[in-house]
């Protein structure tokens, strides 16, 4: 296979990248200084340079605080440029996988988030998301993931293991839910979707639903030290408060995927424990 992986300098473009490549596909990786996804000309003329049997869609602004001040970037980053994507990869025939999040939905359902349920977004950053789902197409694969993390870039895991030397006590949110889901497992499951030319939505998160306070905990056990040290706290008593609404249940139930058959991403803790030892071994 040909692909194109956009946001390839981010912790999940890093990592289809290297699985891509693993698995012998001819890989063209870039990021924002060589392809600037919200630049509609220059993202037809590298398709049609290209020409790829794929395009992995890992380009994307996600800060999520930042979007709620700036709606305008948020739509053309998150939106308007899966329009341009789609485009040029209706021209070129390639297959369009594109990476959305359970930010879509407000967090107000009590049980796991379907595929099927409808999106009701709280913030600027969900609605550009989901704009950016609509823009995709039928024919595309739209991945929504929760909590991502992985060993090349800046997430929940790289965080805690920054502040265990600096800190006695750690305080997180218990009150939302949610599922971390890793890179290293995300990564060959959109592999597949491009292969296989698979569309529509598809959740994909590792398995295990946790709050914020949950995940923190394993992550500081899987470094060695007491997880007694983590703090509960609401999301209401967060000093300063957070600009954008964070749904309070995220977790998404991967249904589609489970229906057809194929195997779920491990449990949560499995790759944790992976990535924390990367981390701290290198």
């Amino acid at each position: 296979m040909r692909v194109l992986v956009t946001g390839a300098h981010g912790q999940l473009g890093h990592d289809v990248t290297t699985v891509c490549s693993a698995a012998g596909d001819d890989v063209i990786a870039v990021g924002r200084e060589r392809l600037d996804v919200t630049d509609r000309a220059l993202v037809h003329a590298a398709l049609a340079e290209v020409r790829p049997d794929a395009v992995i869609n890992c380009a994307a602004w996600t800060a999520v605080d930042a979007c709620e001040a700036d709606p305008d970037r948020a739509m053309l980053a998150n939106a308007l440029s899966v329009r341009w994507l789609r485009e040029a990869c209706d021209i070129a025939a390639a297959h369009l996988v594109t990476v959305s999040t359970d930010y879509v939905f407000d967090g107000s359902k009590a049980d796991p988030y379907s595929e099927w349920d409808t999106p009701a977004p709280a913030s600027v950053y969900g609605r550009s998301k989901l704009a950016g789902e609509r823009e995709a197409g039928p024919d595309a694969a739209v991945v929504r993931t929760s909590w991502v993390c992985g060993e090349h870039g800046a997430n929940m895991v790289a965080t805690v293991l920054r502040l265990l030397p600096e800190r006695d006590t750690l305080s997180f949110v218990d009150d939302q839910r949610g599922c971390p889901t890793f890179t290293a497992d995300l990564a060959p499951a959109l592999r597949r979707l491009a292969v296989e030319r698979r569309s529509g939505v598809h959740h994909l998160t590792n398995g295990g639903a946790v709050s914020w306070y949950e995940f923190v905990r394993s992550i500081v056990a899987a470094a060695g030290r007491d997880p007694d040290m983590v703090q509960p706290i609401r999301t209401v008593d967060l000093d300063p408060p957070r600009p954008a609404p964070r749904p309070a249940n995220s977790v998404l139930d991967n249904a589609v995927w489970r229906l057809a058959g194929l195997p779920p991403l491990r449990h949560h803790l499995e790759p944790l424990h992976e990535l924390v030892r990367r981390l701290t071994e290198a």
